[in-house]
C-alpha cells in the first residue's frame, strides 16, 4: 500500500514538472520571437500593434516596469483608471487613422461652438491660429485632425475657468470616435494638493498638446509637449528677443538669477525651499517669497520674513536683462512661466525640473539653448555654469533668440509648431530633419513639401558647403498688348538675354489680349517661354511654375529699363546673399504717429526697407512660400486691387530672414525712366495708388502681428563690391555712366 502511495506521488510530481517545462518553453519561445519597438512596446514582427476598437485600450493600474507585488492605494487605483493612462500605449500607428491625412492632406477641423459655451482668451487665440492657418478646413469630411470647441486649457477644479460636465459634452460629439484623430490642448491639469496630470475626462485615443507633461506620462510620437504661456501671451507676432548685439564677452552683471514663489509644503516645495543655499547676493541671486495665497502667514517658517524682504529689493525685469543664466525650477507643476521669460531675455535657461518633457522636445535640441540641471544636484549648479566657456555661452544665448522668435513668441507660433510636428509624423518621407528645426529660419518657414533636399533652400548653402546657383531665370510680367516693336518689353528681353548668367526667359502673359505671334518676339540666344496666365491676377506672377528650373529668379515688370551690365552685377551681388531680395527700385515704410498707422513712401533717400520686384532677384522658394504659406485673404486683396504684390513679397522675405533686402547701385535715372513709360504712367501718377499701398501695408502688418520690414542704408556699388579697385576699376563701365 505504501509503495502504491509513493508511486502515485512520484508520478504526480513528474506530470507537474513536465507541464511546467512545457509552458515555460512556450513562453520563452514567444519572448524570443518578439522584438522591442521604438516606442517601448513588445510585439511580434508578424503581428503589428492592432488598430484597436474604442473599448479595447484597457486602463493600467500600475506603471510599466513596476513591482507587481506592491500595494496599490485607492488613490493610485483612481489615478491608474484616469484618462491619461487609458491610452498610455497609444502611438500614431495604433490610435491614429493615417488614411484620413493621406487621402485629403493635412487639414484641421474645429467643432462649431455651442451656445452657452465660454472660451478663455487663450483658447480663443488657439482656435483663431488654426482658423487662419493653411491647415484649416470647415468641412469635417476633409479633415485629418479634429480640435474641440470646448475649452480644455484649464482643468484645475479650483479654477474659475474650469469647464464642468466636460466628459458628457465630449462623449456627445458626433465625430468623437473615442478621441481618434483628435487633438486636445491643455495648460493646467490636476488641482491642490496633488496636481496630477489627469485632465479630468476620458480622452480616449486623442493626442495631447499639453504643458508641464512628464516624461513618465508623455507618449512619444503621439503627444506634443507645449510651453506654459500666460493669458497675456500675444496671439500673433510677439515681441522680439532681448539680444540686440553679440556682446563679447557675453557675461552679464549676474551669473544666475531667479525670482518667484516659495512653497512651504507640498509638491514642488523641496527645490525652491533649498535655493537659499546657493544664493550669494552678488552674482547668484535666487529670490523667493512666502507671500502668496490668502493664509500664507499661518504657514510661514522662520526664513519667510527675511526672504520676503530680500525679494522686494530686486526688480525682476532688471534682473532678466542683466543675467547670463536664469534658473527655471519646477513649481507646483513641472512647467513654469520662467521658461519663456528666460528665452525671450536671452538668459540661458537652467532647467531644474526633473522629469519634465521639454516643449517640442521631439524636434528641438535643447542642449543648444539650455542647461539641463538635476534637482538632486542643486549645490553643483553654480560651479557647473561657471565652467561653461564664453563661446558656448554666446552660442546658447543666440539659440535662445532663434527658438523664441521661431516657435514661442506668440500663441500662433506655438499652435503652428504643434501642427507641423504632427504633420511630419504622418508624412515621414518628407519630414524636416533636425537641422531644419534647429537652424534659421526654422521649421515653420522651411516647408518639406517643397523639397526634402536642404540644397534646394536658400538658407543652407553654407551648412552644405555649396555654392549659390550660377544661372537665373528671368520672369517678365506682361500686362499690356504688344502693338509696337519699340515697346520696352522687347528691349528688356534683348538686354536680359545677353547676360552671361541668364539661363532662360519666361514671359508671363497676364494681358487680356491674345498672345502675340512668335515672330513678334526678338531672336535671342537663350530660350524664351511664353506662359499665358489662367487667372491673370497679380499674385500669379509669384506662382511656383515648373518651367522655372533655376533656383534664382530675376523678377521684372514689362516696362523695366535695365542694361545687361546691371543685370550681371545684380546677380553677382545676389550670389553672396541668396536668402534675400536683391535689386534696384527701393522704397521705405514709416510710422505715421498722427494717424497711428504705417505709411509708405517712395522718396529718394538713402534709407529703404523694400526692394520692389519690378527689378529684383530672389530665390524661387519664395514663390512657393508666397503661394502656399500666405493666407488667401492677403492674396485676394492683392488681386482685387491689382496692387501691392511686391510689398507682400517683401513682407514675407523679411519675416523669414529677419533681414532687410539689398539695394544695388543708386541708378538715379530709374525713377524717371519708369515714369516715362506709358503702361505704368497712370499707376505712378494716380494718388489712389499710394493710398492703396498704405492700406496694404497696415493689413499685412496686422496679419503678421508685427512689422517685419527692416530699414537699411547699405547700397552695394560696383566700385567697391568684390573689386580690386586699382585693376578692375572699369569693370562695370555702363553702370558708371548712368
Amino acid at each position: 500500500m505504501q509503495a502504491k502511495k509513493r508511486y502515485f506521488t512520484l508520478l504526480s510530481a513528474g506530470v507537474c514538472l513536465a507541464l511546467l517545462c512545457y509552458l515555460g518553453g512556450v513562453h520563452l519561445r514567444a519572448a524570443a520571437r518578439s522584438k522591442r519597438s521604438g516606442d517601448g512596446i513588445y510585439r511580434s514582427p508578424a503581428q503589428p500593434w492592432p488598430l484597436l476598437p474604442d473599448t479595447s485600450l484597457l486602463p493600467f493600474t500600475q506603471e510599466e516596469g513596476g513591482d507587481p507585488g506592491s500595494q496599490v492605494s485607492p488613490r493610485q487605483k483612481r489615478d491608474g483608471n484616469s484618462s491619461i493612462y487609458k491610452g498610455k500605449r497609444c502611438r500614431m500607428e495604433s490610435c491614429f487613422d493615417l488614411s484620413l491625412c493621406r487621402r485629403n492632406g493635412f487639414k484641421v477641423y474645429i467643432y462649431p461652438q455651442q451656445k452657452g459655451d465660454k472660451l478663455s482668451d487663450s483658447y480663443q487665440h488657439i482656435l483663431a491660429a488654426i482658423e487662419t492657418s493653411r491647415f484649416y478646413t470647415s468641412d469635417p469630411s476633409q479633415a485629418c485632425v479634429f480640435v474641440l470647441s470646448l475649452d480644455t486649457l484649464d482643468r484645475d477644479q479650483l479654477s474659475p475657468h474650469y469647464v464642468h460636465n466636460l466628459k458628457s459634452k465630449v462623449q456627445n460629439l458626433h465625430l468623437w470616435n473615442n478621441g481618434r484623430n483628435h487633438l486636445i490642448f491643455n495648460l493646467y491639469s490636476g488641482t491642490w494638493p496633488d496636481y496630477t496630470e489627469d485632465v479630468g475626462f476620458d480622452i480616449g485615443q486623442a493626442m495631447l498638446a499639453k504643458a508641464s507633461i512628464s516624461t513618465e506620462n508623455f507618449r512619444p510620437n503621439f503627444d506634443v509637449s507645449i510651453p506654459l504661456f500666460s493669458k497675456d501671451h500675444p496671439r500673433t507676432g510677439g515681441d522680439k528677443g532681448f539680444l540686440r548685439f553679440n556682446n563679447i564677452p557675453p557675461m552679464r552683471k549676474y551669473m544666475l538669477v531667479f525670482k518667484g514663489k516659495r512653497y512651504l509644503t507640498g509638491i514642488g516645495s523641496d527645490t525652491r525651499n533649498a535655493l537659499y543655499h546657493v544664493h550669494n547676493g552678488e552674482d547668484v541671486v535666487l529670490l523667493t517669497t512666502c507671500k502668496h495665497g490668502k493664509d500664507w502667514q499661518k504657514h510661514k517658517d522662520a526664513r519667510c520674513d527675511k526672504d520676503n524682504a530680500e525679494y522686494e529689493k530686486y526688480d525682476y525685469r532688471e534682473m532678466l536683462h542683466n543675467a547670463t543664466f536664469c534658473l527655471v525650477p519646477r513649481g507646483r507643476r513641472l512647467g513654469s512661466f520662467r521658461f519663456l521669460e528666460a528665452l525671450q531675455a536671452a538668459c540661458v535657461p537652467v532647467m531644474l525640473s526633473n522629469g519634465w518633457e521639454l516643449p517640442f522636445s521631439e524636434v528641438i535640441d535643447w542642449n543648444q539653448a539650455a542647461v539641463i540641471g538635476d534637482e538632486r544636484l542643486l549645490l553643483q549648479i553654480p560651479s557647473t555654469i561657471r565652467s561653461i566657456h564664453q563661446d558656448k555661452i554666446l552660442a546658447l544665448r543666440q539659440q535662445t533668440q532663434f527658438l523664441w522668435e521661431a516657435y514661442f513668441s506668440s500663441v500662433e507660433k506655438i499652435v503652428l509648431t504643434t501642427l507641423e510636428i504632427i504633420q511630419d509624423r504622418i508624412f515621414k518621407h518628407i519630414s524636416r530633419n533636425s537641422l531644419m528645426w534647429n537652424k534659421h529660419p526654422g521649421g515653420l518657414f522651411a516647408l518639406p513639401q517643397y523639397s526634402a533636399y536642404l540644397g534646394d533652400f536658400p538658407y543652407y548653402y553654407s551648412n552644405l558647403g555649396a555654392k549659390p546657383p550660377s544661372k537665373f531665370t528671368a520672369v517678365i510680367h506682361a500686362v499690356t498688348p504688344l502693338v509696337s516693336q519699340s515697346q520696352p518689353i522687347l528691349k528688356l528681353l534683348v538686354a536680359v538675354a545677353k547676360s552671361q548668367y541668364c539661363y532662360q526667359i519666361i514671359v508671363l502673359w497676364n494681358c487680356d489680349k491674345p498672345l502675340p505671334a512668335k515672330h513678334r518676339w526678338p531672336a535671342t540666344t537663350v530660350p524664351v517661354i511664353v506662359i499665358e496666365g489662367e487667372s491673370k491676377v497679380m499674385s500669379s506672377r509669384f506662382l511656383p511654375y515648373d518651367n522655372i528650373v533655376t533656383d534664382a529668379v530675376l523678377s521684372l515688370d514689362e516696362d523695366t529699363v535695365l542694361s545687361t551690365t546691371e543685370v550681371d552685377f545684380a546677380f553677382t551681388v545676389w550670389q553672396s546673399f541668396p536668402e534675400r531680395i536683391v535689386g534696384y527700385p527701393a522704397r521705405s515704410h514709416f510710422w505715421d504717429s498722427t494717424r497711428e498707422r504705417w505709411g509708405y513712401t517712395s522718396k529718394w533717400t538713402n534709407d529703404y526697407s523694400m526692394v520692389l520686384t519690378g527689378a529684383a532677384i530672389y530665390h524661387k522658394y519664395y514663390h512657393y512660400l508666397y503661394t502656399n504659406y500666405l493666407p488667401a485673404s492677403l492674396k485676394n486683396m492683392v488681386d482685387q486691387l491689382a496692387n501691392c504684390e511686391d510689398i507682400l513679397m517683401n513682407f514675407l522675405v523679411s519675416a523669414v530672414t529677419k533681414l532687410p533686402p539689398i539695394k544695388v547701385t543708386q541708378k538715379k535715372q530709374y525713377k524717371e525712366t519708369m515714369m516715362g513709360q506709358t503702361s505704368r504712367a497712370s499707376r505712378w501718377a494716380d494718388p489712389d495708388h499710394f493710398a492703396q499701398r498704405q492700406t496694404c501695408m497696415n493689413t499685412f502688418a496686422s496679419w503678421f502681428g508685427y512689422m517685419p520690414l527692416l530699414h537699411s542704408q547699405m547700397r552695394l556699388d560696383p566700385v567697391l563690391f568684390k573689386d580690386q579697385v586699382s585693376i578692375l576699376r572699369k569693370k562695370y563701365r555702363d553702370i558708371e555712366r548712368l
